[in-house]
């Protein structure tokens, strides 16, 4: 793992920093992309990303903090997200928030921007978890033993945020390549799409899915006794709960329209 691109002196070029920002900007685009399809004004569509990535940045790092407070010591120690630590589900309310607002100051479609929004979410989340497999964070459970995961687990150095030295499963890059699996499911079901909030409906289910299954392996987040599943997996069965609700209310009243017609 690398968790430094380079260094000058003190001064100190994160690999998951430049992943993160890499991942954000790649997501702009898209966004703006789709945003465009869906008639939406390129101001209030950029000013839209980047009230809501500021907004998901807070509710990230204030969600990481609130699970990890032992880990902070300083006030640097809070802010330095270039470091590592910010949590997905945390981002993903401060944001939702923050674009609800938005939405309603600009009198914008919900649900033509939760379309663009889950593309250009996906995507750059996919290049994020990268950025964590960089750093170490999010890291998984070790690895048994003579498992088949042996051949295929990571092992982080001293200076990651992952335990060292031991054979880990590989968490990160895993959920990299659903995120992107997911970005493609998405961008070919977006071109015939049948009505607006499919792609997000879609989203929340494949992706709510896809990380209620990764929980069982990763060893950030321990499991809430007595149900012995993590808080991460009661809010992914909450985004499948959701996703399935618009997809199955936007199908009946798309259906209900074409019957009136």
């Amino acid at each position: 793992m690398c968790p430094e691109l380079f260094r000058i002196g003190d001064f100190v070029i994160s690999t998951y920093g430049v992943l993160v920002a890499i991942g954000m900007i790649v997501s702009f685009y898209i966004f703006l992309h789709f945003a465009k399809k869906e008639g939406i004004k390129e101001k209030q569509a950029e000013n839209l990303f980047i009230l809501t990535i500021i907004g998901g940045l807070v509710g990230a790092r204030f969600a990481y903090i609130l699970e990890h407070h032992d880990q902070f010591k300083t006030f640097v120690d809070y802010i330095a997200i270039w470091k590592g630590g910010i949590d997905w589900f945390g981002g993903f309310i401060g944001g939702i928030i923050t674009a609800l607002i938005l939405i309603k100051i600009y009198k914008i479609n919900l649900w033509k921007v939760a379309d663009a929004a889950a593309i250009a979410i996906i995507i750059g989340h996919g290049i994020g978890r990268l950025g964590c497999t960089a750093a170490g964070c999010c890291y998984g459970k070790p690895v048994p033993e003579h498992s088949f995961w042996e051949h295929f687990g990571l092992k982080f150095p001293e200076d990651s945020a992952a335990p060292p030295g031991m054979t880990l499963y590989p968490t990160q890059p895993l959920e990299a390549f659903f995120n992107f699996v997911i970005f493609g499911i998405l961008f070919l079901f977006y071109r015939k799409k049948l009505f607006d909030g499919q792609i997000f409906g879609m989203y929340l289910v494949l992706y709510g899915t896809e990380r209620f299954l990764l929980e069982f392996i990763r060893n950030v987040t321990p499991p809430i006794e007595p149900i012995g599943l993590t808080w991460n997996q009661i809010i992914s069965m909450t985004m499948v709960v959701v996703g399935v609700s618009i997809l199955l209310y936007k199908l009946k009243s798309q259906r209900l329209l074409e019957t009136d017609e």
